[in-house]
C-alpha cells in the first residue's frame, strides 16, 4: 500500500469556514434535540460499511434491477432467460428457493470490519425486488420462508443475527430499506405489466391499492424499528416513491406518476416514537425526512455545508459479482481522508457472495485499512472540516480540541517517505520543536514563503506504520504527523 502521511496542527487560529455546493434543493435540518445529538455523534463515526445482499448474488448480477423494464445499462438481463422478461422475472424469483448461505458468520464479518476501523453498519433489509432478508410477517418472499432452503437454520433471520453481531462489536446500526416493492401486488400489480421502476397503476383511480402499500410499508418498517433492537439510521432507497410536490422536473421519469406519497411524516413519527433520535434519510427527496445526503459513487468537489455521507463500493458492483475488479487500500484511504476533509462520512459497501462471506480480497483490504486507521484514526474520527480543505497534495482536518491535522497524500509512483514535507498555511512558535512521536529525536522544520518545511531522516521514512508527533513546545499548540507504508 502506497504512503499516506498526516500531519496534525494545533492552530487556533485557523478558520473554519466550510464552502457550500449549490444543491437543487436547500437542505431542511431537523428540529428534534435528540435528532440533533445523533447526528452529531454520526458525524464523529466517519466510516461505515454498508452490505447489499439478497438472492441476486446467486447469479453474480446487480441487485433488483433487472427485473425493473426499463432500457439502462445497469437494468440489461443476462442468461438463459433473458430473451423473455416474464419468465426472467419468475426465474429472478424463484432464486428464493435455492439461496442458502450456510457459510453466513456475522460475528466473523463485525471482528473483521472493528478491526478495519469500521464506526457503524448499513445493511440491505430489503433491496428494490422486495426480498426481505428479515422476519417479516406480511410476506413470504423472505429469507425466514419455508420457500428459501435457509429458513431451517439457526441464524436464518440475517437482519437480527447481522445487527446484533455488529452491536457487540460497538457499532452503531443503520437499516437499508426499499420504499418501492417490485414484488408486493399492490405497488407492481399484477393485473398490468411493469413499465418503469414506479408503480404502475394509477393511484387516482385504485386509491384502495396504493392505501394497502402504504400501510404494508409503514407495517414493515415498523417491525424493523421495534424487533431489532437500537437503530440509528432508517437509510430509505428508491426516492422516486414520493410526493409529487417534492419531484425534481429534471429528473424525466419522476413525472410519469401522478404521486407516490408514501406518507414519510407517519412513518418518521412511529420511528422516533419507537427509537427516539432516529436519523432519517428519505434520500434524493430532499425534504425534512433526509436528515443527511447521500451522494452515491462520488466525492463532492467542495466541501458541503450540511451533514453528508458518500457510499461507494470497494469493488466495481454493489452486489457480488465473482472475480470483481477491488480498489487497493490505498486508494481506498485516499477517498476516505478526500471525503473526511470536506466533511463527510465514508460509507464503503462489500457485497457478500452466495454462500455468505465476503470475498477473500475483501477481508485484505480491510486488514490493510486496519493497520493504516491504528495508526492514523486521530486524524479522521470526530473530526470536522477547516480551511484551506485541501492545498496540492495535503488534506486538513481539525480535531474537536483545536488541533488541526495535515494529510499528505503520497503520489502513486512514490515508494518512500519524502525527505522533507511542506505544509502551506502553517507558522508555529519560532521556538518550537518537532519531535516523534514515541521518540525523544527532534525533526528539523523551518519556515517558507507561507507555510514550514519539515525535515523526515532517513531512519523514521521506512518501517510499516509509524506515527510522528510535531510538539511546538513553550505553547499549546502541536502538529501530529502520522505515516502509513
Amino acid at each position: 500500500m502506497k504512503k499516506i502521511l498526516i500531519l496534525g496542527l494545533s492552530l487556533l487560529a485557523f478558520a473554519c469556514n466550510i464552502y457550500s455546493q449549490e444543491t437543487e434543493k436547500a437542505y431542511i435540518s431537523p428540529t428534534d434535540p435528540k435528532v440533533l445529538e445523533n447526528l452529531e455523534q454520526w458525524q464523529d463515526l466517519k466510516f461505515g460499511i454498508f452490505m447489499h445482499w439478497g438472492t441476486y448474488s446467486q447469479w453474480g448480477i446487480v441487485e433488483s434491477w433487472s427485473i425493473c423494464p426499463e432500457d439502462e445499462g445497469w437494468t440489461q438481463r443476462q442468461g438463459q432467460y433473458s430473451k423473455d422478461y416474464f419468465e426472467y422475472k419468475k426465474a429472478y424469483e424463484n432464486l428464493q428457493t435455492t439461496f442458502n448461505p450456510v457459510q453466513f458468520n456475522p460475528s466473523k464479518w463485525a471482528e473483521a470490519a472493528k478491526d478495519a476501523g469500521f464506526k457503524y453498519v448499513v445493511f440491505t433489509f430489503k433491496h428494490h425486488d422486495g426480498f426481505c432478508m428479515f422476519d417479516s410477517k406480511y410476506t413470504d418472499y423472505k429469507i425466514t420462508s419455508d420457500k428459501t432452503p435457509f429458513h431451517t437454520n439457526p441464524k436464518a433471520n440475517i437482519g437480527l443475527e447481522l445487527t446484533n453481531a455488529f452491536r457487540t462489536e460497538g457499532f452503531r446500526v443503520g437499516a437499508y430499506f426499499s420504499k418501492p416493492d417490485w414484488h408486493c401486488q399492490d405497488y407492481w400489480w399484477s393485473y398490468f405489466p411493469p413499465k418503469d421502476r414506479n408503480v404502475n397503476y394509477d393511484q387516482l383511480k385504485y386509491p384502495e391499492k396504493w392505501k394497502a402499500y402504504k400501510d404494508f410499508t409503514y407495517n414493515q418498517i415498523q417491525e424493523i424499528l421495534t424487533s431489532y433492537g437500537k437503530v440509528d439510521i432508517l437509510w430509505l432507497d428508491g426516492g422516486w416513491v414520493c410526493p409529487k410536490s417534492t419531484v425534481d422536473p429534471k429528473v424525466s421519469y419522476y413525472d410519469k406518476v401522478i404521486d407516490q406519497d408514501i406518507d414519510m411524516a407517519k412513518i418518521a413519527a412511529m420511528g422516533r416514537k419507537n427509537q427516539p433520535g432516529l436519523i432519517v434519510v428519505d434520500r434524493a427527496v430532499g425534504t425534512e425526512f433526509e436528515n443527511y445526503r447521500t451522494p452515491e459513487q462520488q466525492i463532492p468537489d467542495k466541501p458541503l455545508d450540511y451533514p453528508w455521507e458518500t457510499c461507494m463500493t470497494m469493488a466495481s458492483s454493489w452486489s457480488y459479482v465473482p472475480g470483481d475488479t477491488y480498489k487497493p487500500a490505498g486508494t481506498i484511504i485516499r477517498n476516505l481522508v478526500d471525503i473526511v476533509a470536506k466533511g463527510g462520512n465514508y460509507l464503503l459497501n462489500v457485497g457478500p457472495s452466495p454462500l455468505g462471506d465476503y470475498d477473500p480480497i475483501a477481508y485484505e483490504r480491510m486488514k490493510e485499512i486496519g493497520a493504516w486507521m491504528k495508526v492514523n484514526g486521530d486524524a479522521i474520527y470526530a473530526t470536522r472540516p477547516v480551511a484551506p480543505y485541501k492545498t496540492d497534495n495535503i488534506c486538513f482536518t481539525r480535531n474537536k480540541n483545536g488541533a488541526v491535522n495535515a494529510i499528505y497524500l503520497a503520489a502513486d509512483t512514490e515508494v518512500s517517505l519524502p525527505e522533507t514535507v511542506i505544509i502551506k498555511g502553517v507558522t508555529p512558535a519560532v521556538k518550537a520543536t518537532i519531535t516523534l512521536l514515541g521518540s525523544t529525536q527532534k525533526l528539523k522544520w523551518k519556515k517558507v514563503n507561507d507555510g514550514i518545511s519539515v525535515s523526515i531522516p532517513a531512519s523514521l521514512r521506512k518501517g510499516s506504520s509509524m506515527q510522528i508527533c510535531l510538539d511546538f513546545q513553550n505553547i499549546p499548540d502541536s502538529v501530529n504527523l502520522f505515516c502509513c507504508l
